[in-house]
């Protein structure tokens, strides 16, 4: 098999960053040393400009195949993955037709395989009548089980507490929920279109998604996996509220009980709708500043233990229409890792706290094998990243299908300069080099 060297390069792993040589052998890191030799392997040497860190790994994403692919594809998402350095992503079950059987889920894996630039796996999804099919999923195979416990697409909510319990108590997986009431949502709805009709504005969006709807899911999530000693993972922590149901007293590995934070609470807050408007929609909703710079903290001390997306982009027609008509989501995958490396500077965070909360501890949390980590004998899933280049988010630099973002101008300080992908480089800083290489995550499980 042929080696590639990186030589001088700043490897960003596990608490550190070290200027060293690393010599990739097929899809595996070889070796990690200070000066590495080979007759016939390919070298690039970096003179110590560059920092390497291990791919990242997102843990919620809408890649809207099957049955949305108007708005975006696994080909065309995985793509701008691999341009911002998310090197794996976990995909959600709100497609068409739904995720919630076996054979929909398979057909789920079988077109990634055919079609992912970036590694993957598909969340099984719940609803308030599929237990058997939850509970025939091959979970070494299949990163956990989904359960909407707000609105969404079809019959995916669930909301009858017998059916709750039942998931709760037999799950042999990791649970990721969506945490907002519905009751409260649709009363909150009721009470500001009868107020305004037709003329809400996004700015109301987090009054309607409120706060109060997310603790009181959030706090019931989290009371029945205490009940039944279920791993939760809760998904996109939006209040300052919710923080005080996670621990950050036990390490990761040992936590039954976790929590997410998408990069756009930690990088808007509802000041920016005035601007951004329904571009910024999404739920649930980005909050006050106070709640933005609770999250931060919380995500500084280690209450919640992973950065992730929730990438869910639509089209600019249906993004365009009035309030209550223009869906709620937005595309942020290519440039997450370029939004954590921002935040880090005005966070005080260091470099390897970024590979932690997007890399190590995704990897940790979901008992991905043999990935999330530069070691040698690991996948070669690689982000490559020059502090010193500029990055200018424009309609022409995105791999979207959609083709917006809500960053457009925005100059970012660093860029990804290159992906490497089970050993094979699928993006050199301007374009995708390789189609598909792409293969199943794996996992560790046990309950």
């Amino acid at each position: 098999m042929k080696r590639k060297i990186f030589k001088n390069i700043q490897i960003v792993n596990e608490g550190t960053i070290e200027v060293s040589d690393l010599m990739i052998e097929g899809d595996r890191i070889l070796k990690i040393a200070s000066d590495i030799s080979h007759p016939t392997a390919e070298v690039q040497d970096f003179q110590a400009q560059v920092h390497v860190f291990p791919g990242c790994i997102d843990d919620q994403v809408h890649f809207r195949e099957p049955g949305l692919t108007h708005k975006a594809t696994i080909f065309s998402e995985s793509g701008a993955a691999v341009a911002g350095g998310v090197t794996s992503f976990m995909e959600m079950p709100n497609t068409i037709p739904q995720a919630l059987t076996q054979d929909l889920l398979e057909q789920k894996f079988q077109r990634a395989a055919e079609s992912s630039v970036a590694n993957f796996s598909f969340f099984m999804g719940a609803s308030n009548e599929n237990l058997e099919e939850l509970l025939k999923t091959n979970y070494s195979k299949v990163c956990g089980i989904k359960i909407f416990m707000g609105s969404s697409t079809g019959n995916m909510l669930v909301d009858q507490p017998k059916s709750l319990e039942a998931i709760f108590k037999n799950a042999p997986t990791i649970i990721a929920t969506h945490c907002e009431d519905e009751k409260t949502i649709r009363q909150n709805f009721a009470h500001f279109e009868a107020q305004y009709g037709d003329q809400i504005q996004a700015q109301m969006h987090p009054l309607i998604r409120s706060r109060e709807a997310c603790y009181l899911s959030s706090s019931y999530a989290v009371e029945l996996a205490k009940k039944f000693d279920s791993r939760l993972h809760v998904l996109h922590i939006s209040t300052k509220e919710e923080l005080s149901l996670f621990n950050n007293q036990i390490p990761l590995d040992q936590k039954r009980i976790t929590s997410e934070a998408c990069v756009h609470h930690l990088y808007f807050n509802d000041q920016d709708y005035s601007e951004l408007g329904n571009w910024i929609k999404c739920n649930p909703a980005i909050k006050t500043k106070e709640d933005q710079t609770a999250i931060q903290t919380a995500l500084s001390n280690g209450t919640i233990d992973v950065v992730a997306t929730d990438h869910a982009p639509h089209t600019i027609e249906e993004k365009k229409q009035i309030y209550a008509k223009s869906p709620s989501g937005l595309p942020l995958i290519q440039y997450s890792l370029l939004m954590m490396l921002e935040l880090a500077q005005s966070n005080h965070w260091s470099l390897p706290f970024v590979a932690e909360k997007m890399a190590h501890n995704p990897a940790i949390l979901f008992r991905i094998k043999e990935r999330g980590f530069i070691r040698e004998g690991y996948y070669a899933d690689l982000a490559f990243v020059d502090l010193q280049k500029e990055t200018l988010v424009s309609p022409e630099s995105l791999l979207y299908k959609c083709e917006w973002s809500p960053l457009n101008q925005h100059l970012f300080q660093s860029k990804v300069i290159k992906t490497l992908v089970n050993g094979h480089e699928v993006w050199d800083g301007e374009k995708l080099m390789r189609t598909r290489n792409g293969e199943r995550l794996l996992f560790a499980q046990t309950h």
